[in-house]
């Protein structure tokens, strides 16, 4: 089973990606060009440093603490768990708008205030827990947006039109089904993370024929699991 790199790695590629020198990194991000320096070395990073790293490498923080195998801090773990249906069925819903409505739901889901944690997070079940992998690493991203396997095929099948049964994209999180290049390209659609950029993370190419956005226009969008919805 292919395994994704340490951090470092996936760090330099991130940031060659950008075509970001240290010394750039550290004046946009504002972390001191030593701290980048251990962490490029192989030091495990501290949560402050990547969230500070994560708008520069235009990532959500959330997505970061993933991609870098560190636990995520209370604030940033879904308050319910089990709102995934919801998820699905907002995203339904919101398909059906025309694109300046859709737009002005993203700001009011933006804008609505974060709700205090009640009871800690609980620990995802043994099915949830998915090995070191390209495949295992889209899933917790995707877990960031509350969604597991049933909510998330749906989510998949109303922004890509198109249909895998959650036991597909279970066992592409347990490295039991190739990550495809299609395949991919679907998480990043679903993610909101350009497909270029998970190829820098998983190292599995871009489909033949694929068109990237401008870098400009690419959108961060907001964890549907820190918003308390």
């Amino acid at each position: 089973m292919t395994e994704v790199p340490y951090f470092d790695v996936l760090l330099t590629r991130l940031v060659g990606h950008r075509e970001l020198s240290l010394d750039g990194l550290a004046r946009l991000s504002a972390v001191p060009e030593a701290d980048l320096r251990a962490v490029f070395d192989g030091a495990a990073p501290e949560p402050w440093l990547l969230r500070r790293l994560a708008p520069v490498l235009q990532l959500h923080p959330e997505d970061l603490f993933v991609i870098a195998s560190v636990a995520l801090p209370p604030e940033m773990t879904p308050l319910d768990p089990y709102a995934g249906g919801a998820v699905a069925s907002l995203a339904e819903h919101a398909m059906g708008l025309p694109q300046r409505e859709q737009d002005r739901l993203r700001r009011l889901a933006a804008s609505l205030p974060q709700e205090d944690r009640t009871r800690p997070a609980p620990e995802p079940r043994p099915p949830l827990r998915y090995p070191p992998g390209p495949g295992g690493l889209l899933m917790r991203l995707l877990a960031n947006r509350n969604l597991r396997w049933s909510a998330g095929a749906q989510v998949f099948l109303y922004l890509t039109g198109r249909y895998w049964s959650p036991a597909t994209y279970a066992q592409v999180g347990h490295g039991l089904m190739e990550l495809s290049p299609d395949l991919q390209a679907d998480y990043a659609t679903v993610l909101g993370i350009r497909a270029d950029d998970l190829a820098v993370l998983t190292g599995i190419g871009l489909p033949d024929g694929h068109r990237l956005p401008p870098r400009a226009t690419a959108e961060v969008p907001a964890s549907s699991g820190t918003s308390g919805a």
